[in-house]
């Protein structure tokens, strides 16, 4: 009886791992492992990395929900180890500073392969991709008008340029604050901000996304747009857009992008895989066909129009706090 006891004991111990291990679903398939990613990526991006990742793990279920930088990470700030994300992917470094806290650690970050102005020493986050700022000319509109070509910030102030201007507005766009932040860096608070003031007698439109001055661009509704260097290349080089791609002497401004694991998935299967995959492999073929601004140390990338080397400007203090506090300052 003791043996049959004992026996019994033991099966009771061993059928729960094996059924979790074996876990089914309705049809009896053994249930794949489910890896959830947010992404405000953009759909090209979107599209190549969810026929890559469904291509290099069949035998994972991963999700890639599109959600914005913003909203995803109010709801990792509310639901914490809840949220359904493990992983996360193309988001603005200063959302990812804000959500130091609900980010695991990655010990087996190699920083070193990076260019050192990207990297973050908490090792939270891995780099993806640097997207830069410029000043782009409709070259069409310019000569129409017989406007000049402005070669300086202060040359925007001109009132040739009244309600010729498009500039995304910062307290809706991360490239809008890139710009603000910029030139905050280069000039100091007061200064910057003065110059905004005048500038926007000059401005046709603050647009509330990042790609909205450029688009207005395409629209003949102004001859400057405020707006990324890779989206001036794309409507140059795939649109056949007459545009002038321009940097002041303060320096382009720029973001960096990258990926973070929600803290607590990191030891989950396929997470670190998964996360290895996109930072490396991905990050390489996707950079080199759309955000060829170098990030790697050995990697440089060429894009038919795309400017380099780009002279970057200063974009210390890119924090959380000091963007929530330069905001508040921000009246348009």
């Amino acid at each position: 009886m003791k043996r049959i006891s004992f026996v019994l004991a033991i099966m009771l111990m061993i059928l729960p791992v094996f059924f979790i291990s074996c876990r089914k679903d309705k049809k009896g398939n053994e249930e794949k492992v489910q890896i959830v990613i947010y992404t405000p990526a953009e759909e090209t991006q979107f599209q190549l990395y969810q026929k890559r990742l469904a291509e290099k793990f069949p035998s994972y279920d991963i999700r890639m929900e599109w959600m914005s930088s913003g909203d995803g990470a109010a709801r990792l700030k509310a639901e914490k180890d809840k949220i359904a994300a493990d992983i996360l992917v193309t988001w603005e470094g200063g959302y990812l500073g804000m959500l130091e806290e609900n980010l695991a650690s990655i010990p087996w970050l190699d920083n070193d392969i990076y260019l050192d102005d990207i990297t973050w020493e908490n090792k939270k986050f891995a780099p993806e991709l640097r997207n830069s700022g410029a000043i782009v000319l409709n070259n069409k509109l310019i000569k129409e008008k017989g406007l000049p070509i402005p070669e300086t910030y202060e040359d925007l102030l001109n009132p040739v340029y009244k309600n010729l201007i498009a500039m995304p507005n910062p307290k809706s766009s991360g490239t809008g604050y890139m710009f603000l932040k910029n030139l905050v860096n280069a000039w100091g608070e007061d200064k910057a901000f003065e110059y905004f003031d005048k500038l926007s007698e000059n401005i046709l439109q603050f647009t509330t996304s990042g790609v909205g001055g450029l688009n207005a661009l395409c629209q003949n509704e102004v001859a400057i747009g405020l707006g990324m260097t890779s989206h001036a290349v794309k409507l140059i080089n795939e649109d056949g857009f007459d545009f002038t791609i321009k940097y002041f002497a303060e320096g382009a401004p720029y973001s960096i992008y990258g990926y973070a694991i929600v803290k607590g998935r990191e030891n989950k299967k396929g997470v670190k895989e998964v996360f290895e995959y996109l930072r490396l492999d991905l990050t390489y073929e996707f950079d080199s066909a759309y955000y060829p601004e170098q990030i790697f140390k050995d990697k440089v990338y060429n894009i038919k129009g795309y400017p380099h080397p780009i002279p970057y400007g200063n974009m210390e203090n890119n924090t959380p706090e000091e963007k929530a506090r330069l905001l508040k300052k921000w009246k348009y």
